[in-house]
Order: structure tokens, then C-alpha cells, then sequence
């Protein structure tokens, strides 16, 4: 049976970003289902050398935060890039955390009434040009149920495939079953013959966001109540190296992916049947860098 590809997630960082361009051309030879480009050194930026690297291979901005640019640049930037692609960008967007809009400067309103404004004032700057889908972070229920209604897409990052038939649920049924409304989610993944230290890694990687109230509320309706509780009581005692250790094998079993090639490629799809259509894998190497990452995922993926 042909292997179904996901997508992946791409990060353009200083001294690395011709080989970052080079590494993006490869995943598009090799098939994969598009790149989604972190807020980590400028998705936009990187957006637009895709537009002009690439030729065929969907990408997008996972996620561009709304608070650091004027509406009105970010609607002339979209329209660009989705013009010089030939109409591959995602434009994906999302209202962040409070502790980077604290370290900012960046003062903010209610989410849902921020993002939907956003998109009713991208949609009316002049002489912008024709916009790409807009696609909302969604991670609880009311800014899921927002992209439905104003949005072409919804992308979650680190959401628990156990609850994404509830999150989805909330959607109109005519976008549920439109396989052009876009529905993606950011997984992190470890791929290694070392099970136990590939779960180590996604384990660190996600205990900055087990730091987050939103992602703790989430989660808690997800039904982790009991770990979210113990890293709150972490948290207030600020013995914050407890916080690793509190996150179950259960609860990581069900946000990220890891293990052998096998594994994850049964994960991929079983994160398909839970109703995402475009799972972006962000990969991590128990061994190595990012560009070691990107080997173990080829291995993996190989036609």
C-alpha cells in the first residue's frame, strides 16, 4: 500500500537559511503534502522564498501571529505571496500567548473578537489584490467553530487526537464535509528505534506549552484534568523541573508522535481518521539537529 505523506513543518533560523530553501525543494521532490512555516525566523518571509522556490508543493504560514504586523501589511504580504505562488499559500493565523504579548509590548482584546476583526479589515484593504485562504488557530471549541464561519481552514498545534472528533464538532457540517476546507494540526515527532528516547524528546519539547494556561484548559477538556492539575500546583510552587515528569505516557501518546517509522506512519494516519486532513509533522532527532530530523523523517517516508 502507496504511503500517504504528510505535511511538515519548517523553520528558517540565521546561518541556515539557503539550506532551509534547499531542504524545502526536497520535501516537494520527495512528495510530501506541503510546508507550513513556523513564526520562529519570519514565516512570512519564508512563505515568500517558497513562492519562488518551489513549483508545485502547497505551503503556509503556521502560524503568523496577528498582533505584530499592521492589518494593512499583512493583507499586501498575503496577497503577494499568494500571487507570485500561484495560489499555494495558506495564509494561517492565530492570537498567541500572553507571556509573548507581555514580552512585546503587544496590548490585546478577547480573542475570538480580535481575530475576527483581523479578518473582516484584511479583506478591505485597498488595492491589496486577491488574498490566499485565511486559515484560524483553532484550539478550543469557540475559535474552532469562528473558521467556520470566517475562515477557509482551521490548524491546531499539539492538539489530542482523542478529542479532535469533539473539537471538529462544533463545525457547520457543510465544512466538515468540504475536503477543500483545510483542517491541519502541528504534531511534534520523534522518529527512533529508541522508543523511550524519542518520548523524552516530545516530552520536552512540549513542556513550555503545559506552561500556558490556554493549552492547560485545553487539554483539561481533553480529558487530562489530573496531570493539568499537577502542573498547576507546579507552577504556583514554582518548581518548575517538576513539570516534565507530570506529563503522562498517555497524554503524550495522544498529542505527539514517536517511536520507529512504522509507528509513525500508523500515527499519521490514525491522526487522518480523526478527522485532520493535513497532519504537519514537526520533526525532532533524539541524536541530532533539525536537518538530522529531516533525514529520520525521508527514511521514514521514503517512496
Amino acid at each position: 500500500m502507496a504511503v500517504s505523506m504528510p505535511a511538515v513543518s519548517l523553520a528558517a533560523v540565521p546561518r541556515r537559511r539557503k539550506a532551509t530553501l534547499e531542504l524545502a525543494r526536497e520535501i516537494e521532490a520527495r512528495g510530501f503534502a506541503g510546508v507550513y512555516c513556523a513564526s520562529v525566523g519570519d514565516g512570512m518571509g519564508l512563505c515568500l522564498a517558497l513562492a519562488l522556490s518551489t513549483e508545485r508543493i502547497p505551503f503556509g504560514t503556521s502560524i503568523a501571529n496577528i498582533y505584530t504586523r499592521h492589518v494593512s501589511d499583512f493583507a499586501q504580504s498575503a496577497s503577494l505571496i499568494h500571487e507570485l505562488s500561484g495560489g499555494r499559500f495558506y495564509f494561517g493565523v492565530g492570537v498567541s500567548h500572553a507571556p509573548q504579548h507581555k514580552r512585546l509590548g503587544v496590548e490585546t482584546g478577547r480573542p475570538l473578537s480580535d481575530m475576527r476583526r483581523f479578518v473582516e479589515e484584511l479583506a478591505q484593504v485597498p488595492r491589496a489584490g486577491a488574498l490566499p485562504p485565511i486559515v484560524l488557530a483553532g484550539l478550543r471549541k469557540k475559535m474552532v467553530a469562528l473558521s467556520g464561519e470566517i475562515g477557509s481552514g482551521v490548524v491546531f498545534a499539539n492538539a489530542a487526537r482523542s478529542h479532535m472528533a469533539e473539537s471538529l464538532s462544533v463545525l457547520p457540517s457543510d465544512r466538515r464535509e468540504d475536503d477543500s476546507f483545510y483542517i491541519g494540526n502541528m504534531i511534534p515527532t520523534c522518529i527512533s528505534e529508541d522508543r523511550a528516547a524519542a518520548m523524552e524528546v516530545n516530552r520536552r519539547t512540549l513542556t513550555g506549552y503545559a506552561m500556558l494556561p490556554n493549552y492547560r484548559n485545553y487539554w483539561k477538556e481533553a480529558g487530562y484534568v489530573e496531570e493539568m492539575q499537577a502542573v498547576e500546583k507546579a507552577v504556583e510552587a514554582r518548581e518548575m523541573e517538576r513539570v516534565p515528569a507530570l506529563l503522562s505516557d498517555r497524554w503524550l501518546a495522544d498529542t505527539t508522535l514517536f517511536g520507529t517509522a512504522t509507528e509513525v506512519r500508523d500515527g499519521v494516519e490514525a491522526w487522518r481518521e480523526s478527522g485532520v486532513r493535513t497532519p504537519i509533522l514537526v520533526p525532532s532527532s533524539a541524536v541530532g539537529n533539525q536537518l538530522k530530523a529531516f533525514e529520520e523523517l525521508f527514511a521514514a517516508f521514503e517512496a
